[in-house]
């Protein structure tokens, strides 16, 4: 007989972003995020001051990591920026590349920074009630362009996993946001390097047919 889990109901605290009834959580702090930002000696004049200040934190409910069940949090990023390119999220894909996520903005004004893996980009604007739904085989990264912490829920499938390193290994994203002209704006990064053939196969060869256009 199976076994069923009990239903459960997680109250959010837009203040701080902290989720009750998580069965887990992270922090990175400013230090975490060396070699992140494209402006390593903006990175460091902030170190001093910044270093053990918690840039985003993560609350989540994980009742399994199988096939058929659902993994759910709360994000929350301090306002900020390293020179003139706002704080952000490390970024990742799927290690099961084609599982989809999505995001619900709670608080404060953000902006999902997306990729695919031929290089591709897409931003989508997260405000308060926006849902914003990231494709399978999109690499996604948080990035708070407000002057409010960015309050987000999310949401994928549990066997999903995270791929932190591909970012990193093509030199960062292929775009930066940074502040220009009252607001944020996009601008290419040099550091990019785009993907191999074989690399980009090997992602869309976990499923049998390609969902992008």
């Amino acid at each position: 007989m199976t076994r069923l889990f009990e239903p459960i109901g997680c109250k959010v605290d837009l203040s701080t972003g902290a989720m009750a009834n998580a069965t887990g959580s992270y922090q990175k702090r400013f230090r975490d995020l060396d070699g992140l930002y494209a402006d390593p000696a903006a990175f460091e004049a902030m170190r001093a001051a910044w270093g053990e200040r918690i840039v985003y934190e993560v609350s989540e409910f994980r009742p399994t990591e199988q096939s058929g069940d659902l993994i759910f949090g709360v994000t929350r990023m301090a306002p900020g920026k390293v020179g003139d390119e706002y704080f952000m999220t490390r970024g990742h894909i799927h290690k099961q590349a084609d599982r989809p996520e999505i995001y619900y903005g709670q608080k404060g004004h953000g902006l999902m920074l997306m990729e695919s893996p031929e290089g591709e980009v897409r931003i989508v604007p997260i405000d308060v009630q926006t849902v914003c739904y990231v494709p399978p085989f999109w690499i996604h990264r948080s990035i708070n362009v407000g002057h409010d912490d960015l309050v987000m829920l999310f949401c994928y499938p549990a066997d999903s996993g995270q791929d932190y390193e591909i970012i990193a290994r093509s030199g960062g994203m292929r775009s930066r946001v940074v502040a220009g002209d009252g607001g944020w704006k996009e601008v290419d990064n040099p550091d990019w390097r785009p993907r191999d053939a074989k690399l980009v196969s090997a992602l869309y060869g976990q499923q049998s047919r390609t969902v992008l256009a």
